[in-house]
């Protein structure tokens, strides 16, 4: 996928926010899948300690595997999202059973009106029936961090490079993404604040 998505393709998606609309020098930190144990801890830690807040965009599985870091981010005062229950494939699912398994995950976190497609794949059906009840949220910025072989260096190229007003920055919460986090996180959140923006979660 691009780490920042064609301007052609943000034209043929209307309905998504692909980014804020904004003048000021605001970005927006968000974080797919989990809750995750390791990773999970890490970022709050590093949030905690920058002193900014983000938006976790959760899976309802992992939710009840670990309901104690789903309250961890909430006490720590982030947003939250949904990722859907069993961060199915939309262009695989049929769309009822893809909007059975979304509403699955929202019963866990009632009120809640943002959601992101796994894999950012949504078929324009799905998105019809969606966007009557929640902001459908995709990305100005993919880090790329689930890729295996990425070096955490370039993870930090990529953000920092395309990093504009209203950029919406994804990165994971998982397992897999957790060692280059671990080692790079703080530090691209330091150079953003670096280059003069703030963090927001107001959607």
């Amino acid at each position: 996928m691009f780490v920042k998505p064609p301007k052609l393709l943000r034209k043929f998606y209307p309905s998504i926010v692909w980014s804020k609309k904004t003048d000021k020098k605001e970005v927006w930190l968000t974080f797919d899948d989990g809750p995750t144990p390791e990773s999970t801890t890490h970022i709050l830690h590093v949030l905690k300690k920058q002193k900014i807040k983000a938006t976790f965009f959760l899976v309802g599985e992992e939710i009840q595997k670990y309901p104690e870091l789903f309250e961890d981010i909430k006490t720590e005062g982030h947003t939250i999202g949904n990722h859907s229950y069993s961060h199915i494939n939309g262009w695989k699912t049929k769309t009822r059973n893809y909007i059975d398994d979304i509403k699955k995950c929202n019963r866990l976190m009632p009120n809640n009106i943002l959601f992101r497609p796994p894999y950012g794949k949504l078929t324009f059906s799905q998105i019809k029936k969606i966007k009557k009840n929640y902001k459908i949220i995709l990305w100005d910025i993919l880090t790329q961090d689930y890729k295996e072989k990425i070096s955490s260096e370039k993870i930090k190229e990529n953000v920092l490079k395309n990093i504009t007003n209203g950029a919406i920055i994804v990165f994971h919460n998982n397992n897999k993404s957790y060692k280059k986090l671990y080692t790079n996180l703080e530090d691209i959140i330091i150079n953003i604040k670096l280059k003069g923006y703030s963090f927001s979660t107001i959607w």
